[in-house]
């Protein structure tokens, strides 16, 4: 079957909801690379990712009658896999940095720039080290302020789609999202600086 005869999502999405398993399964197919790569940045580790993968897929085959299609089926996807990790994370009462308190220095609030990594040619060129780096840091961020980043940064939400996966206003999206890019830069620089894991 050619890329031009693929049934799209939402042709799948009815007919999984006549009860064709196929058409189920080609979903889960299209979408479980993504949404393995969603859970395994949030929640830290292949065994809890691969776990949480299964739980997202049972979750959607057993509410999809009741799925009323206003939003895409891959947002719908992200909602519950968005759920089910932050539901783990709360259950594991994971350490989180505060990421509200303000930054003094000398007394005066510095507005800093914040680079804008997708657009970063040199992304391409990054080590290993320093992608072990960059995931020691995301995982140090609260649940709220990572689940942001992971969707909008890492893989490549728009802002609105962040904003309908999170139920979240998009200022409060982007808020949340500064403040993630800010605690990473800092990290980054301590690291570029020092040359190790703050």
């Amino acid at each position: 079957m050619t890329a031009l005869n693929m049934p799209d999502d939402s042709e799948l999405v009815t007919r999984a909801k006549d009860g064709d398993r196929d058409a189920f399964g080609e979903l889960v197919e299209r979408h479980e690379g993504k949404v393995y790569g969603l859970c395994l940045k949030m929640l830290g580790n292949t065994e809890d990712a691969e776990d949480c993968l299964q739980e997202v897929f049972i979750k959607a085959y057993e509410a999809l009658p009741r799925f009323r299609e206003e939003a895409r089926f891959s947002t719908w996807l992200y909602r519950i896999a968005t759920n089910a990790c932050l539901m783990r994370l709360r259950k594991k009462k994971l350490h989180t940095v505060s990421l509200d308190k303000p930054m003094d220095i000398g007394g005066e609030q510095i507005e800093r720039e914040v680079v804008d990594w997708s657009t970063d040619p040199s992304a391409d060129l990054m080590s290993e080290e320093l992608s072990g780096v960059l995931t020691q840091h995301i995982n140090e961020l609260g649940p709220d302020n990572r689940i942001v980043f992971v969707l909008r940064d890492i893989h490549g939400l728009s802002t609105d789609d962040t904003a309908n996966v999170l139920g979240l206003s998009v200022p409060a999206v982007k808020s949340r999202l500064h403040r993630a890019r800010l605690f990473l830069r800092e990290r980054l620089e301590d690291y570029f600086t020092h040359g190790m894991a703050a």
